[in-house]
Order: C-alpha cells, then sequence, then structure tokens
C-alpha cells in the first residue's frame, strides 16, 4: 500500500471547472496519511468555495498574496517552506504559463518560486487548448526544470469535445504524489535506528528523563523506508508515531536500549543513533514511593553505559551516525564527539534554540565528517531527515 503518512501536501487550486474534484483529491491524500493545505487562486474560486475546500481540509485556505496578517510572518514563504509536495491540480494553462515564465503575480506562483518542494502539476483544460504548442512547450520547460507532469486523461469534456485534458480519478493523482517519495537509494540496507528520550527510574513514579520527543528520529525512521531500507526502530519515551512499516523495539532505559542495540547493532548496514540516552542513571533505585519528610534527598547516580561508542568498537560494525545536541561551544563539542566516538558522522543540533530544540517541528542541524561540514538550514523535520540521508549517502554509500 502506498503512504504519505507525515508528509505535507500543498494543494493549489487554479481555474478550472475540473475544481471541483479537489475536495475529492484532498480526501484521497488524507486516506494515504498527508496532511493537506490548500491555495486558491481568484480562477479556481470561480468553480469551487473556499469554505468547502476548508471543510475537507480542515486548514485554513489561502488565496491572497496581499493578506496583510499573513504576510507579517512571510506567510508565502512559510508556506513554500511547509510543503514537502506543492501539487496543481487542476492546473489551468495560465497559472501553467505563469509558472513556466517566472512570474510571482499570485500567491501560488510565487510558492512554487520561493519553495525546493516536489512540484507536481496536473494540466485539466479543453482537449484543444491542452494540445496547443505553448501549452506543450510550458510543460516542456517546466519538466526540464524538475517539474512532474500528471498526464490527463482522454474522454468526453464539460464543453462537448472529445481528447486528452480531463482531470484523472482522485485517487490516481494520490498515488503519482505517493510515488514521488519512494526512492531505491537505500535499497535492500538495513538500518538501525534508536529515538525518543530514556527514562531512568527514581522509584516506581518518578524518574530522570529528558525532553526528546522522537520527532527527528522519526523522521528518519519515515525517510529510510521511503528510500527502500528495511528499518529496526529501537524507541524510548516518543511523542509521535510508530511506522507500521518498521520493526519497532521498545526499550525505556538506557541499560534496555543498550542491550537491544548492542545484541544486534551487528547485523546492520547502518546505525542511526538519534535517541537522547541520559547520561546517567539513579545507582539504587527505590522500591517504594519516597515519601516527603521535610528533609533534602540525594540520589547517587552512575554513568550509562555509551552506546554510540560501544557500537563503533564492534568488529563487525555498522556505519554509524550519532547526535550532538549541544547547547554551548556546540561546533567544538561536536567535533570532539566524533573523534572520539569514532562514528562515520556526528549531525550537531543546537538544543538551546527553543524553536529547532527538543519536541519541535522543525530543525537546524550541521552534518558533521572526516571530510566535511554542512550546514543545513531550518526545515521540516522531514527535510532535515531527508538532507542528511542524502549527504551522507552520497559519501559513503
Amino acid at each position: 500500500m502506498k503512504s504519505l503518512t507525515n508528509k505535507r501536501i500543498l494543494l493549489g487550486v487554479s481555474g478550472s471547472i475540473s475544481a471541483y474534484k479537489a475536495p475529492d483529491i484532498i480526501r484521497r491524500l488524507q486516506d494515504l496519511g498527508a496532511d493537506v493545505r490548500v491555495v486558491l487562486t481568484s480562477g479556481g474560486s470561480k468553480f469551487i468555495t473556499e469554505l468547502s475546500l476548508q471543510s475537507i481540509s480542515k486548514n485554513k485556505v489561502h488565496y491572497n498574496l496581499w493578506d496583510k496578517e499573513a504576510e507579517l510572518s512571510m506567510g508565502h514563504i512559510e508556506l513554500a517552506k511547509w510543503a514537502d509536495c506543492i501539487l496543481i491540480a487542476p492546473a489551468s494553462a495560465n497559472i501553467i504559463s505563469n509558472i513556466a515564465s517566472g512570474k510571482a503575480n499570485d500567491l501560488l506562483s510565487s510558492i512554487v518560486l520561493a519553495s525546493d518542494a516536489i512540484l507536481m502539476i496536473a494540466p485539466a483544460m479543453n482537449q484543444q487548448m491542452y494540445k496547443a504548442s505553448f501549452l506543450q512547450n510550458n510543460l516542456t520547460l517546466l519538466k526540464t526544470n524538475g517539474a512532474s507532469i500528471i498526464t490527463p486523461d482522454s474522454g468526453v469534456q464539460a464543453c462537448g469535445d472529445i481528447g486528452l485534458g480531463r482531470l484523472p480519478e482522485s485517487s490516481d493523482i494520490a498515488n503519482q504524489v505517493a510515488d514521488q517519495f519512494q526512492t531505491t537509494q537505500l535499497s535492500g540496507k538495513r538500518v538501525l535506528i534508536s529515538l525518543g528520550a530514556t527514562v531512568e527510574a527514581i522509584d516506581p513514579v518518578r524518574f530522570i528523563s529528558n525532553y526528546s520527543s522522537g520527532k527527528m528520529g522519526m523522521a528518519l525512521v519515515n525517510t529510510c523506508i521511503e528510500m527502500g531500507a528495511q528499518v529496526t526502530c529501537v524507541y524510548g519515551n516518543i511523542n509521535t508515531s510508530l511506522n507500521y512499516k518498521a520493526t519497532n523495539i521498545q526499550a525505556l532505559s538506557a541499560e534496555q536500549m543498550y542491550e537491544s542495540i548492542l545484541s544486534q547493532a551487528h547485523q546492520y548496514d547502518l546505525f542511526i543513533a538519534c535517541a537522547a540516552v541520559c547520561d546517567y542513571a539513579v545507582k539504587n533505585p527505590y522500591e517504594q514511593k519516597i515519601k516527603k519528610n521535610g528533609e533534602n534527598l540525594t540520589l547517587e547516580l552512575v554513568p550509562n553505559k555509551d552506546i554510540l561508542a560501544d557500537v563503533c568498537k564492534l568488529e563487525q560494525k555498522p556505519l554509524c551516525i550519532g547526535f550532538a545536541a549541544e547547547t554551548q561551544n556546540t561546533l567544538k563539542n561536536a567535533q570532539l564527539k566524533l573523534k572520539n566516538k569514532s562514528c562515520e558522522a556526528i549531525i550537531l543540533n543546537d538544543v538551546s534554540t527553543p524553536e529547532i530544540g527538543f519536541n519541535s517541528d522543525e530543525n537546524q542541524v550541521v552534518f558533521i565528517s572526516q571530510k566535511q561540514q554542512k550546514n543545513i538550514a531550518k526545515n521540516s523535520k522531514i527535510k532535515i531527515a531527508k538532507n542528511i540521508l542524502e549527504i551522507f549517502i552520497n559519501e559513503f554509500l
């Protein structure tokens, strides 16, 4: 079954009578797991209402480039960054011409120019318009620049003509969108990923842990699966959904995570240590709940085993990517970690910044290896994961 789980699809609805199909396209994308937002052009609004699209998508519909409220936060730029894929369906001859010409005279064309997301265009128009050399030249130019064109269906059109130009079935469009995220870059590879926070017991009701949500690790899990890998996910305390296509193993404490990972790491091609493992555990956890008596309480902490370092020492070791969550001297500390752990790469994450720290939906990292140091700009964690893996694959696989 195809999937768009955790994918952000920006649907552009332009001026074609096929715009009436937009709500069903939204439904079919949602059925595959996508989060859908809609940009409605002025032409599109002649055929479908903002309210109907908002009701189905469960998100605000965007239509005005000059919306003062939205542009206070650079709304069109935020939408451009938000999207994993921009799908224009239906795409009129006018919007195709605007995008091919590099115009930014409305919200949708401005978003396309400002985004590095996958661009998919589903033309829908009169069969003679579709055959016109000007239109075909524009489509060829768009394909040359990386856009994917969804071929229209042939049949009886609203005007009574017969020929190519009908918008394909909504389910076909959704499936073609899902196909854009399936690659073979990790085909045949086995990947082991740790994620989330470990939990170190103090007594039966209290524990030591950290703010990690597991979102960055799960983005890596999802991306590795999309790239064709067989993935095992060893997770601690998380605030995100598991991917059922992975083999999921819960390991709440650092000791449990250590045993789970070290017992099987030699079977994998790549190990990504994304979990926020507590450096220390309580030496002697209390068997019963500690009762407050007004006196100070002293806990003796002992260091936990170093999972990444010990995996890197295995005789039959996988390639290893570690994460360095730092708050000060970030680059120096990450470079030192790369050297001390003897792993192939370290991903530096400055968690002192709230919007890219623990439990956020976005991140901004630095990929560090012996050969390179590459900044990955702030973006959604799924896009960050894709960038990390593409850089790593290019250098090591």
